[in-house]
C-alpha cells in the first residue's frame, strides 16, 4: 500500500484474516467449542411495541408455563421459574451441553405509559407471550378546535 491507499484493496480477504485470527483466539483447547463462551441468558427475548400496547416474547421450550412466574412492579417486568433437566443416557459420558436447565429469572425495564392492570399473558410452543396494553392518556388523540 502507498501512501495515498491507506485501506486494503481485498476488505473481504482482511476480515476472513481478520475472523481466523479470532476464532484461533477463542478456540477451546481441545476438538469440542469452549461452552463457556456460548452460554446466553435463558430465556431469550424479544420486546416490541405497538401503538396500543408492549409484547415480550420469551422463548422457553420445555417449561411448564405452570411454573413461570410473571410480575410489575414499580415499570419492571420479572419472568422467573425453571427448566428441568434433560433426561440423559446413563451410559453417555457428557463433555459439551448447551441446553440450559435450572432457574432462571429475566428482568425487562417497562417505558412509563404502560397499564400494570391490564396484563395478558399466553404460552404456546414454547413461546410465552405478555402483552402489556399502554394507557389511554398516553394514546395520541385528535383535538378539536372550537
Amino acid at each position: 500500500m502507498n501512501e495515498y491507499n491507506r485501506f486494503p484493496t481485498d476488505v473481504f480477504g482482511e476480515l476472513s484474516r481478520l475472523q481466523r485470527h479470532i476464532d484461533e483466539v477463542f478456540r477451546g483447547p481441545g476438538p469440542a467449542r469452549d461452552i463457556r463462551a456460548t452460554t446466553r441468558t435463558f430465556p431469550a427475548i424479544n420486546v416490541g411495541a405497538t401503538a396500543d400496547a408492549v409484547e415480550i416474547i420469551a422463548l422457553a421450550p420445555g417449561v411448564d408455563p405452570k411454573k413461570i412466574d410473571i410480575s410489575i412492579e414499580r415499570g419492571i417486568l420479572t419472568i422467573a421459574g425453571e427448566r428441568p433437566q434433560a433426561e440423559q443416557d446413563d451410559h453417555l459420558n457428557v463433555y459439551a451441553q448447551e441446553r440450559f436447565s435450572g432457574a432462571f429469572r429475566r428482568v425487562v425495564g417497562l417505558p412509563d405509559d404502560i397499564d400494570p392492570d391490564r396484563v395478558e399473558a399466553r404460552y404456546t410452543d414454547g413461546c410465552l407471550r405478555v402483552t402489556i396494553k399502554k394507557l389511554e392518556s398516553s394514546k395520541p388523540r385528535a383535538i378539536t378546535i372550537q
